[in-house]
């Protein structure tokens, strides 16, 4: 467990990125030094606790994430249940953002900007769903056909960005319950077959 005053920190650092982001719509655009003054943490603390920016991006995605991962799966849940827990709660991190940008709570992000946010949480699923699927092969010894274990985990990140973004691109008007059950859809047999777990 991290300090209370480490988490502190890290939690108003990843408030004042969101925030900058939400207002400008360009990640790009923004830099340390508004992200330290925004959150009114000394530049030797920031670097204490992050790299740069995008470390402090992949940080706050790794936040959203967090509560659904931490919770316990139903006793006769199959698991690869694990490997898919991220989906709604990441929708509905999402949906509260269109919302605010909805009722003018933002400026709407450009597509840079929203290629170099999905480019990072692609990267942070990967690592999640890594440690997911090799829990099930271990438990399994082995995939049942001949996907190797590397090609399925950006299999499943990839496929939940292809869905994201049809969301946000359409302004669906799917929930974000009725969009993960799609995301889940597309991936459910492949992870059926492949891990048989």
């Amino acid at each position: 467990m991290k300090d209370r005053r480490v988490q502190k920190t890290e939690t108003r650092l990843r408030s004042a990125l969101t925030s900058l982001i939400r207002e400008r719509g360009a990640y790009d655009s923004i830099v340390v030094k508004e992200i330290l003054a925004r959150a009114n943490v000394g530049r030797s603390t920031f670097y204490t606790h992050f790299r740069d920016k995008d470390e402090l991006l992949a940080s706050s995605i790794h936040e959203i994430l967090s509560p659904a991962r931490s919770e316990p799966l139903p006793a006769l849940a199959q698991s690869y249940e694990r490997i898919l827990c991220f989906g709604l709660s990441m929708f509905e991190h999402l949906q509260q953002h269109r919302r605010q940008h909805a009722c003018g709570g933002g400026v709407r992000m450009d597509s840079r900007s929203r290629d170099i946010l999905h480019e990072h949480l692609q990267s942070v699923l990967v690592e999640l769903i890594r440690k997911d699927v090799e829990q099930c092969l271990h438990t399994r010894r082995k995939t049942s056909g001949s996907v190797p274990a590397s090609v399925l985990i950006q299999y499943v990140a990839s496929a939940f960005i292809l869905v994201l973004n049809w969301w946000v691109d359409t302004d669906s008007s799917l929930t974000p319950r009725e969009v993960n059950d799609l995301f889940r859809a597309l991936i459910l047999p492949t992870l059926i077959t492949t891990l048989e777990c």
